[in-house]
């Protein structure tokens, strides 16, 4: 028995919109990922982009476990002597790009390398309710549904 390789031509990409409302980053982001690879597919290869394209919506209101939303930091550098800059996610979900936490989160899940650059432009995220990709016909998933610790699992332990 050989080992099944998919050729470019057989690949068939889907649309998928995930509301990102009220759910934990790093879950979200490693489901995401796994869309985006295209790992959750029976004739996933390796070495070419079989992943869907993924539109996320309300990214401005996804939840950080624990203290993250203040301590978690993000460096990056200017480019200049001493230009070390830091930022914490609350700068960005309160300022005017919300969506670079949920963006940040799935890049870094992506492998390294033009491939997973070209996977991470399947990628669409928004921080309202709106996007302009009605006419794909974009199937909805439900992550919340997948399991109770992808969203705001402290509300569901009270209860």
């Amino acid at each position: 028995m050989q080992t099944y390789s998919a050729k470019a031509s057989e690949i068939r990409k889907k649309w998928v919109l995930i509301d990102a409302e009220g759910l934990v980053v790093g879950r979200l982001a490693a489901i995401i990922a796994t869309r985006l690879r295209g790992k959750h597919k029976p004739m996933y290869t390796a070495h070419l982009d079989c992943g869907d394209n993924v539109i996320v919506i309300n990214a401005g209101k996804v939840l950080l476990t624990g203290n993250k939303r203040t301590e978690k930091t993000y460096h990056w550098h200017t480019g200049y002597i001493g230009g070390i800059k830091e930022r914490v996610p609350e700068d960005f979900l309160s300022g005017k790009t919300p969506e670079r936490v949920v963006e940040k989160a799935v890049q870094r899940m992506l492998p390294r390398g033009p491939l997973g650059k070209h996977q991470f432009a399947n990628l669409r995220v928004y921080a309202g309710p709106d996007h302009p990709h009605e006419a794909q016909q974009p199937e909805v998933l439900d992550i919340s549904a997948l399991s109770p610790k992808n969203s705001n699992y402290r509300k569901s332990k009270a209860s």
